[in-house]
């Protein structure tokens, strides 16, 4: 194998491009044969659909037959669709794509809310309890349209205010949402007793069996003489009872709510204090009517349940 290189020039005497000619070139680097057609920027062979004398191609790194395309950044031959002669290529992306389109087109034509429709879902939604309708919130957006609406909160509202003794007022807000409305109402049957509840409920009174006899004798709720005492709590601080009330003398009175709390934000201890009587603790009951008590007397809310606006604190306070 011999490599020979000519030097000739034109008829003006300058030099001619260098020709070459050989039986067999290799490439200097490997020592195999290349095809002969450089490459314009770095002067290595190439292989490329320019050198494709047999109407077979290969991949110049590999030796595997390629699709003819050259990518237009490296001319390296590339695979995509659009090559794809007979059907045989495939694009991995685009069928994980595919794939999962007929999963989601499945599932949506499961969806109760799309074979059934919005008013018969509202229907069988009306008949689940209020626990199960607030589930159904979680499970898409289109749930979430027809479980919110009024038309089922609303009869959900009813039952749940049904035989309380106190109404919150943040449920009787104007233009609230039947859903929030129920919420709020949950939150504030929880919450501690604020000094809004004192003066908005009206109050029955009597002595505990460990108060004095004397004061038992003229409590009517010991005697039997007529319904229980009554006190009303002002929003200035004070409390009053009836002028005909044996019991309360007239004397002046005042009230205050005290909260302790620890210094990790705990709460320690929450009473009522009536003048310098014992604490009087609060409890709640499953009606949502309050009981203020300590070992002499206890306060019991009248239910209120008809009040329009409701009664108690605007905005929670836990």
């Amino acid at each position: 194998m011999t490599e020979t290189r000519t030097c000739e020039f034109d008829h003006n005497k300058n030099p001619k491009k260098n020709t070459r000619s050989t039986e067999e070139l290799k490439d200097g680097f490997s020592g195999l044969p290349y095809s002969g057609v450089e490459d314009g920027l770095s002067g290595l062979p190439c292989f490329g659909v320019d050198n494709d004398k047999g109407g077979i191609l290969e991949d110049g790194f590999s030796g595997l037959p390629c699709s003819g395309v050259e990518d237009g950044l490296s001319r390296l031959p590339c695979f995509g669709v659009e090559d794809d002669k007979d059907g045989i290529l495939k694009d991995g992306f685009a069928e994980k794509g595919k794939k999962k389109l007929r999963i989601c087109e499945m599932g949506r034509l499961s969806d109760p809310i799309v074979v059934l429709g919005s008013d018969i879902m509202l229907m069988i939604l009306s008949c689940l309890d209020a626990r199960s309708v607030a589930l159904c919130l979680l499970v898409s957006c289109g749930w979430r349209a027809v479980a919110s609406s009024d038309k089922i909160w609303s009869s959900k509202c009813e039952e749940l205010w049904q035989g309380k003794t106190h109404l919150p007022r943040i449920a009787k807000v104007n233009d609230l949402l039947k859903l929030a409305a129920y919420s709020l109402s949950i939150m504030d049957g929880k919450r501690r007793i604020r000094k809004e509840d004192l003066y908005d409920h009206v109050w029955e009174f009597h002595f505990t069996e460990a108060a004095p006899e004397y004061w038992r004798m003229l409590d009517p709720y010991w005697n039997g003489t007529g319904r229980p005492l009554r006190r009303y709590f002002l929003p200035d601080g004070s409390q009053t009872a009836e002028p005909d009330d044996k019991i309360w003398g007239g004397h002046e009175s005042c009230y205050s709510i005290v909260t302790s709390v620890l210094a990790d934000g705990k709460i320690r201890a929450h009473y009522v204090r009536i003048n310098r009587l014992p604490p009087m603790y609060v409890t709640r009951k499953e009606d949502w009517s309050w009981e203020i008590s300590n070992n002499f007397c206890t306060y019991r809310s009248i239910p209120d349940a008809d009040k329009k606006d409701g009664t108690g604190p605007l905005f929670l306070l836990y």
